[in-house]
């Protein structure tokens, strides 16, 4: 993305940090990530969105979604990822199986629409 973008891996170190020096790791317990299906995607992106991202995946270098986002070879599995945590956090926390949740996730999705 570039060394001045501010999505970067260090940003997941740095959040770690954070949570280690005010003491709530011990607190909290790591959950390996699922993928989002195309159903939980779906209910908040519409299915052409879905099927865009889906099908226009690089094998390598980059494509641009916008004017701000880059697209990767790793970038679809890392959002997959990261919409799953979310959805698994909030089945979790309605399940009654956790009290709370909180995801660290890359990339951010603040680039998501919907």
């Amino acid at each position: 993305m570039g060394d001045d973008h501010p999505e970067c891996p260090q940003r997941l170190s740095a959040i770690a940090d954070h949570l280690l020096a005010k003491g709530l790791l011990d607190c909290m317990q790591p959950i390996d990530a699922p993928a989002a299906s195309r159903d939980q995607l779906q209910r908040a992106h519409s299915a052409l969105w879905v099927e865009a991202m889906l099908e226009h995946q690089p094998a390598d270098g980059w494509r641009r979604i916008d004017g701000d986002t880059l697209m990767g070879p790793d970038t679809l599995p890392a959002a997959l990822r990261a919409a799953g945590a979310a959805a698994h956090a909030v089945d979790l926390v309605l399940s009654g199986s956790a009290p709370n949740a909180f995801c660290a996730v890359r990339p951010p999705g603040h680039h998501a629409h919907r």
